[in-house]
């Protein structure tokens, strides 16, 4: 210790420094009551100074009849610690690679498993890529989306960083969201569902008699019928159990999509609940040729060669490119059934509305893209 005993001071108003359980403390009377005032300060040398210049400041107030009664302009302040003031740890910003596994799990129970798999695994691989991931430079990092990737597929990707850092502002991870005022202006393009280029009749048949003769391929020649003669989507096609038919009736209630366990079923379809389709005899010669004597309910209508969901992606890489090469037809995508299939509907006249509440499309979205597709079937009326 510094020192043992109390500095006492002989004077009336006089303070004294004593030292208590090894800190520095101040003792004096006023008012007729005597006063304890902790320093806060450890006995040492350079401290010892520090009190005194307390105790002679106490002593002046007195002197002139200024004390503060209260001791608050007495108390410890920062100006006589002799400790090191500690500077505040600053909290390390969030990057962007973080952020984005946090909105994917507080996601991930809100989207279908195929969105989660599909969209947000892309824009992690996306993320993965980034030459940075910090926040601050967000302008380098849409720059490197817009030199990388297409323009509508940089418009997705900033749209959902928004919506991430949006989400991280709210849960306070983040006090600013740098992409909210990001733009990127893209050319118009057409969807799966806008990109009408529909086969003719006689490519239709073509098609499925060519993978009725073909040694690889034959065994989806079913599921390509349904599809040309339904408009269905692949999806509600390959989730088909053998309960979805009736009678009258294809009940479409389900659809297989891709998640990160690979394909799953889940309930609904892409843009509604449930949907039903009236078997005509064309439908029923094709469910007819498939269905065994003693079929379960819970049996998939539509397989791949091992029982299991069709992968319609690995589909239309092989199989249908193979038949459609084959065929010498121009390559278009396999969705092009379900425009095929439309395209016929509206060439025979029959009522947009129907046609929408068979393949769960809307009659506007038909009149807009699927009027007169076949321009070569068409001949001008008569007009004399």
């Amino acid at each position: 210790m510094y020192q043992n005993s109390s500095k006492e001071r002989g004077y009336k108003g006089s303070v004294s420094i004593i030292n208590s359980n090894g800190r520095l403390q101040l003792r004096f009377h006023y008012g007729g009551k005597r006063h304890y005032l902790s320093t806060g300060l450890l006995n040492t040398p350079a401290n010892w100074k520090l009190a005194e210049y307390k105790a002679a400041e106490i002593e002046k107030d007195i002197l002139y009849e200024r004390f503060d009664e209260s001791l608050a302009k007495y108390k410890p302040a920062s100006s006589l610690s002799s400790v090191t003031p500690v500077t505040p740890i600053q909290k390390p910003k969030a990057q962007l690679d973080e952020l984005w596994e946090k909105y994917s799990e507080f996601k991930k129970p809100q989207v279908s498993p195929s969105t989660f798999a599909k969209d947000f695994t892309k824009h992690r691989n996306h993320i993965a890529k980034l030459p940075t991931r910090s926040l601050d430079e967000a302008s380098a990092i849409r720059d490197y989306l817009l030199a990388n990737l297409t323009p509508d597929a940089a418009k997705r990707c900033i749209t959902q960083l928004k919506a991430c850092c949006n989400w991280a502002m709210e849960e306070g991870l983040i006090d600013a969201n740098p992409f909210a005022a990001m733009k990127i202006k893209t050319p118009k393009g057409a969807t799966e569902e806008q990109d009408v280029n529909p086969f003719t009749k006689e490519e239709r048949d073509l098609i499925i008699h060519a993978f009725a003769s073909d040694r690889y391929y034959s065994h989806y020649t079913h599921y390509v019928r349904f599809l040309f003669f339904t408009g269905c989507r692949p999806s509600e096609a390959i989730a088909l159990k053998w309960k979805h038919i009736t009678n009258n009736v294809v009940q479409f209630r389900e659809s297989v999509v891709v998640s990160e366990d690979g394909l799953v079923l889940k309930e609904g379809l892409k843009t509604q609940r449930k949907r039903d389709f009236p078997i005509n005899s064309e439908l029923k010669a094709i469910l007819d040729e498939i269905r065994s004597e003693e079929t379960n309910p819970e049996t998939l209508i539509f397989s791949s060669p091992k029982g299991k969901f069709i992968d319609h992606h690995n589909f239309s890489n092989r199989a249908w490119k193979a038949i459609l090469a084959k065929c010498s037809i121009p390559y278009r995508k396999s969705y092009q059934t379900r425009h095929t299939f439309i395209s016929l509907c509206v060439e025979s006249h029959i009522n947009s509305t129907a046609i929408g509440r068979w393949t769960g499309t809307s009659a506007k979205m038909i009149d807009n893209h699927y009027g007169a597709t076949n321009f070569t079937n068409l001949r001008p009326p008569e007009l004399l």
